[in-house]
């Protein structure tokens, strides 16, 4: 499953990596606080990508938090809408490299 790969390769990097199997999980967990960064799905059960980043930026502090988006697709329309929702990066599932995620995390909140 893609979220281990990932959480693999960033927990190798010093990271601590929490993951959520659906979208309303996700918010749940996101609105408790104490994380720095999401890494968000646009395709997940329950709550897409799209609806996550809209609850999100109802709340002045969760705002503020970089999300990355990774996705199946790389539609201009879609980085767009992500973009306006919040959104600070894309990553294209298609194109995936756990590195290249450790490198947007990086960029994004510094090294662990």
């Amino acid at each position: 499953m893609l979220s281990e790969v990932v959480k693999g390769a960033l927990e190798q990097k010093g990271y601590e990596v929490d993951v959520a199997e659906d979208g309303e999980v996700g918010l749940q967990k996101a609105k408790q606080g104490g994380y720095d960064l999401i890494l968000l799905d646009i395709i997940m059960p329950t709550m897409n990508g799209f609806e996550v980043m809209e609850e999100i930026q109802k709340d002045e502090e969760m705002a503020k938090m970089p999300i990355i988006v990774v996705s199946n697709s790389g539609q201009p329309v879609e980085v767009d809408r992500a973009k306006e929702l919040g959104a600070s990066d894309w990553l294209l599932k298609t194109e995936f490299d756990p590195e290249e995620v450790v490198k947007k995390v990086i960029n994004q909140i510094g090294e662990a």
